[in-house]
């Protein structure tokens, strides 16, 4: 398993497994699962759905272990795992724990009155509109 940025060396912030990405007889679709933590799945419709998923499959699994397992080398996974696609999957636990813990809040605000009827008019959502404008102002 590789760390970074690490302030308790049982739950790094940054951690690496090797996954396994499987569309034999799956009607297409790419199962991901991962040797080193079991019972950890995923998929996806296409191998960059599967591989864009597997991350968080990582982040959901991880926080309920004491410690992290270690990782086993990619090698090794390959060799148990012939002809399927094996490959590091790497996730960001800090940022995994700070987006479980986003909660929404309500906020009032006041805009123009002729502003508003327009955008009513045009069904637009304005929790994700304020949403969309702050994450771009703030560059998030």
């Amino acid at each position: 398993m590789y760390t970074l940025l690490t302030n308790n060396m049982n739950k790094p912030n940054y951690v690496v497994y090797p996954a396994v990405f499987d569309n034999v007889n799956n009607d297409g679709y790419y199962t991901v699962t991962f040797p080193d933590v079991p019972d950890t799945v995923t998929d996806g419709k296409t191998l960059e759905e599967a591989i864009k998923n597997a991350p968080d499959a990582l982040a959901v699994a991880l926080p309920d272990y004491k410690e992290y397992p270690m990782a086993t080398s990619l090698n090794k996974v390959q060799a148990s795992n012939p002809g399927l696609i094996v490959s590091y999957v790497g996730v960001d636990m800090k940022a995994a724990r700070r987006k479980s813990r986003d909660a929404t809040v309500r906020k009032n605000v006041t805009i123009p009155m002729s502003l508003a009827e327009k955008a009513q008019t045009q069904d637009i959502n304005f929790s994700a509109t304020l949403t969309e404008a702050l994450e771009e102002k703030l560059g998030i």
